[in-house]
């Protein structure tokens, strides 16, 4: 749910500028908060996760991200009258929603580690991991089909403020405890991991970790880019909000594919470093001919 909401708009953003009567900058900022948020907010979120529980950080993630899908909602109400200010609830609610966006991408490396034995973890963690790109795949593929004109945006508001609200219901009755009652391995017993701030000193001085966090981040940071802006690159050649919503569909269906058996051959392997530098080498040379296909001379 709560990548739905992150990626609502960028699907159809022209309609969105046009309903909003916005530039299509401005409306690239609602993908955009949810990156700047993530920052500073991503250390109290780890915090959170380290020193309250698993099950508050969710919880209190589901809240945040209900609270933000229905002021969304407040944007589009005509009864309200709120003329030029409705992009700012609009954006309001959308960075709500990117408070929520950490706590739960977070989560499932600490799931992985309290719930699942050692032989099962990096599956668990592969499993849980997916539903973030699902939620960036509905996104692609209903936005677009929800919104054939700028007029139909207060119904996809109103439908991607379900599954937030459902989500919400359960995990504040569904969710009784941060640990599970008997641990599934030794490590989950016996946690050998550092307070927060010894930890992240630790890991600020990691030469290895330092690398490895560059190359991640600039992994997460071509992926966003596809998502928020593919239709937007793909609309000014001609191509329709539906193309361009079923390409960044594929882009993460293909994704999802290569996470389940990379998963499960690392599971077994444990050659996580080899995976990992085959991955990165496929990712720059998948880049390297987008960007030659979509150059101006094609």
């Amino acid at each position: 749910s709560t990548l739905q909401l992150w990626l609502t708009f960028a699907p159809v953003a022209d309609k969105t500028a046009a309903y909003f009567h916005i530039s299509l900058e401005v409306v690239n900022w609602l993908s955009i908060v949810y990156l700047l948020i993530s920052i500073p907010f991503g250390l109290v979120a780890t915090w959170v996760l380290d020193s309250v529980g698993l099950r508050c950080a969710v919880i209190l993630s589901a809240w945040l991200n209900m609270t933000g899908s229905i002021i969304r909602i407040f944007s589009v109400l005509k009864f309200l009258s709120l003329g030029s200010r409705s992009y700012w609830y609009l954006f309001f609610g959308q960075c709500l929603c990117a408070l929520a966006q950490p706590l739960i991408i977070f989560s499932p490396t600490k799931l992985a580690a309290l719930w699942f034995p050692d032989h099962q973890r990096a599956t668990a963690n592969m499993i849980a991991s997916m539903s973030n790109p699902l939620g960036i795949l509905i996104a692609n593929v209903l936005s677009p089909a929800l919104v054939p004109e700028g007029k139909h945006i207060p119904l996809m508001l109103g439908i991607y403020a379900i599954p937030a609200v459902t989500g919400c219901a359960l995990a504040t009755v569904g969710i009784h405890e941060k640990v599970p009652p008997t641990p599934p391995s030794a490590s989950a017993t016996n946690s050998t991991s550092q307070p927060f701030l010894m930890g992240l000193k630790m890991l600020l001085r990691n030469k290895p970790y330092i690398i490895l966090a560059v190359c991640f981040g600039g992994g997460i940071g071509m992926f966003t880019c596809f998502s928020a802006l593919l239709e937007q690159i793909l609309c000014e050649k001609g191509y329709s909000n539906e193309f361009a919503g079923l390409n960044g569909a594929l882009f993460t269906v293909c994704g999802l594919l290569g996470a389940f058996l990379l998963g499960l051959y690392v599971d077994r392997t444990r050659k996580f470093i080899e995976s990992t530098k085959i991955c990165f080498c496929l990712s720059a040379l998948a880049s390297i001919v987008f960007a030659v296909v979509s150059s101006p001379l094609h």
